[in-house]
C-alpha cells in the first residue's frame, strides 16, 4: 500500500505511545496491528472462499447455516451411576437441550469393569460407569434413541459401547438404520494427547476400520468416528497444531479404510470432527475456516471423492476446559461465552459449553443450566446466527485463515517425512512438538507476558468458594460392583464364554470384530471381558518416553 492515508497512519503510530504489552495469539504468535488488502492481494474468490454450502466450504458447509437449523446443543454428562446421569439427561432435555453427550469413567474408558482392583476408587468418579449392557439400559432408560442424537465419548473400547447402544435400541424397537449420533473412536489421538490406549496402534487401527465398515453397510445416519482436536488442543498445543495434527489424523483413517477396500464416498460423509474453542477469538475462527477449506481439497485432490458431501467438514466443538480457572469460577461464564461465540462464528455444526465449575469438579445442575443458557442467549438473543459467515473479507481474518492453512501443510509434509501418523506418535513428534508448546504458554504466564485473570492478575487474596460442588458417593462404587456381580450370576455364562471364544477367533482369523461383540453384549458379556479376550491377541500397548 501507497497511499497519503496509509503513509500518515504510518507515522502517528510511530509517533505514538503503546501499552507495555505483548500482541500475541494464545499460540504465540504476533498479531498484525492493522489489516489491509495488501495481505490478501492473492486470494481469489471462487477458488479460496466461495459461496456458503459450496466448495471449498471455507464460509460453512450449508447454504443457509444457522438460517435453517441452529447447531446442536449438547451438554456433556456423565457421573456417578447409570441411574444419576440418566436423570441428568432427563433433566436437560427437559431445559431444551437437543443433543445427548455422554462422558463415561476412567474404568469404562480404559476397558474395566466396576468390580476391577485397577478400578477401585475411581468408578462413576469423571463420568458414567458402564460395564454391561445392563448399565446402558438404565443410562438410556425412558430415552427414545430414534428422536434423540447421541454422542459417546469412548476410544479403546468404543466399539463394544457402540454394542451395547445397538442392543439397547433394538430392545426398545429401534433399528440401528434409525440411530442418530457419534462415537469419538479416535484412538490415534489417546497416542499423542490424551493416553487412554489399551492395544498397540496398528490393531487399534483394524478396529476402528472393522465400526466404519460396519456401521457403513448398516448405520446410515451414524457418525462412525469424532477426529478429535480438542484433547490436543487441552494437552496443550497451539491452534495450528490442534489444525494439522487433527486433520492428519483424519487422512489416516480415510487412507486405513480405502486400503481395506471402502469407496471413500460411502463411509466419508459420516466421518464428522471435534475442535476446541479456547480463548484466542480471531485464531479460534481462522482455525475452523482453514480447516474445512484443508479438508475439501483433499478429500477432492488427493482422494478422488466424488460427492460433495464427502468434501464437507462437519464439526462438533467444546469450550476450552484448559482455559477454565479455579480463582473466580465465575469468570469461566464469560469466558465460555466468549468462546461458544468464536465457534458460532467458525461454522460449528454442534456445540458443548463448559460450566463454571469443571475445575473444581463435575458439573452440577446449576452450572449446567447456565452453560446450557449461554448457548441459547446466543442462538435467540444475539443476533449472530442471522447471517453467514459475517468475518468474511476481512482482511485479517482472510490473512489469519491463509496462515493456518500454510501452517498445517507445512506440518503434514513433516509427518509425511517421517513416514506418517503412526512412525511419526512412535517417535515421539507429536508428543514433542505439544510439550514443548504447552512450555512456552506456561513460560508467558508465569513472566507475565500473557494475563490469565483471577490467575496472575486481578486476583482476590481473600477468595472463597462460593458455588455448590458436586459430590460422587462413595456408595456408587460400591452398588456398581453388587451389579456387575449379581449380572455375572444370573446371566448365561456358557453362551458368554462360548461368544468370548467367538471374539477371540474373529480377532485372529482378521474377520470384521463388530457383528460378534454385538451378540456377546447382548448375552451381558462385559468391557473388561471382551477387552481381555482382544489383549490376548493383540496385546497391550506400551508409550516409549525417550522423545
Amino acid at each position: 500500500m501507497d497511499s497519503k492515508s496509509f503513509k500518515r497512519w504510518q507515522q502517528e503510530v510511530a509517533a505514538a505511545k503503546r501499552r507495555d504489552a505483548r500482541f500475541i495469539t494464545a499460540s504465540g504468535d504476533p498479531v498484525e496491528m492493522l489489516g489491509t488488502p495488501e495481505m490478501i492481494k492473492d486470494m481469489d474468490y471462487d477458488r479460496d472462499l466461495g459461496m456458503h454450502g459450496q466448495y471449498p466450504y471455507t464460509r460453512g458447509v450449508h447454504a443457509t447455516m444457522y438460517r435453517g437449523r441452529l447447531w446442536t446443543m449438547r451438554q456433556f454428562a456423565g457421573f456417578g451411576s447409570p441411574e444419576d446421569t440418566n436423570q441428568r439427561f432427563k433433566y436437560l432435555l427437559e431445559n431444551g437441550q437437543t443433543g445427548l453427550s455422554v462422558a463415561f469413567d476412567l474404568p469404562t474408558l480404559m476397558g474395566r469393569d466396576a468390580d476391577d482392583p485397577w478400578s477401585e476408587g475411581e468408578v462413576g468418579v469423571c463420568g458414567v460407569s458402564v460395564s454391561s449392557l445392563r448399565d446402558m439400559e438404565i443410562l438410556f432408560d425412558g430415552i427414545p434413541l430414534d428422536k434423540v442424537s447421541t454422542s459417546m465419548t469412548i476410544n479403546s473400547p468404543a466399539i463394544i459401547l457402540l454394542a451395547f447402544y445397538i442392543a439397547v435400541a433394538e430392545k426398545q424397537g429401534v433399528k440401528p438404520q434409525q440411530l442418530r449420533g457419534t462415537i469419538q473412536n479416535d484412538i490415534l489421538k489417546e497416542y499423542i494427547a490424551q493416553k487412554e490406549y489399551i492395544f498397540p496402534p496398528s490393531p487399534s487401527m483394524r478396529i476402528i476400520v472393522d465400526m466404519i465398515e460396519y456401521c457403513t453397510e448398516s448405520m446410515p445416519q451414524w457418525n462412525t468416528i469424532s477426529i478429535s482436536g480438542y484433547h490436543i488442543r487441552e494437552a496443550g498445543s497451539t491452534a495450528l497444531q490442534e489444525l494439522a495434527f487433527t486433520l492428519a489424523d483424519g487422512f489416516a483413517y480415510i487412507e486405513a479404510a480405502m486400503e481395506r477396500g471402502l469407496d471413500i464416498d460411502a463411509f466419508a460423509p459420516r466421518l464428522s470432527f471435534f475442535f476446541n474453542a479456547h480463548n484466542d477469538f480471531f485464531e479460534e475462527i481462522a482455525k475452523y475456516r482453514a480447516a474445512r477449506r484443508i479438508y475439501a481439497r483433499r478429500m477432492k485432490e488427493k482422494y478422488g471423492a466424488k460427492k460433495e458431501r464427502s468434501w464437507m467438514l462437519r464439526f462438533h466443538t467444546q469450550t476450552a476446559g484448559c482455559t477454565l480457572t479455579a480463582q473466580q469460577p465465575e469468570n469461566n461464564i464469560v469466558r465460555v461465552a466468549y468462546q461458544a461465540l468464536a465457534a458460532v462464528l467458525g461454522g460449528t455444526q454442534s456445540l458443548h459449553t463448559n460450566s463454571m465449575d469443571e475445575t473444581l469438579a463435575l458439573p452440577s445442575e446449576k452450572a449446567v443450566k447456565i452453560a446450557l443458557r449461554t448457548q441459547q442467549i446466543l442462538a435467540y438473543e444475539s443476533g449472530v446466527p442471522h447471517t453467514i459467515d459475517p468475518l468474511a473479507g476481512s482482511y485479517f481474518m482472510e490473512d489469519l485463515t491463509n496462515k493456518m492453512e500454510r501452517g498445517a501443510e507445512e506440518y503434514f509434509k513433516k509427518i509425511e517425512e517421517l513416514g506418517g501418523v503412526i512412525p511419526a506418535i512412535e517417535k515421539g513428534f507429536f508428543q514433542r512438538e505439544i510439550a514443548e508448546a504447552a512450555y512456552r504458554y506456561q513460560l508467558e504466564i508465569e513472566n507475565n507476558d500473557r494475563y490469565i485473570v483471577g490467575v496472575n492478575a486481578f486476583q482476590d487474596k481473600d477468595e472463597k468458594i462460593e458455588i455448590p460442588l458436586l459430590q460422587i458417593s462413595p456408595e456408587v462404587e460400591k452398588e456398581q460392583v453388587r451389579r456387575l456381580q449379581a449380572l455375572k450370576r444370573e446371566r448365561d455364562n456358557n453362551k458368554v464364554q462360548s461368544l468370548l471364544k467367538e471374539l477371540k477367533q474373529a480377532a485372529i482369523e482378521n474377520k470384521n470384530l463388530m457383528p460378534v461383540i454385538i451378540e456377546a453384549a447382548k448375552a451381558y458379556a462385559t468391557v473388561g471381558e471382551m477387552i481381555n479376550t482382544l489383549k490376548d491377541v493383540f496385546g497391550e500397548y506400551q508409550e516409549s518416553t525417550d522423545f
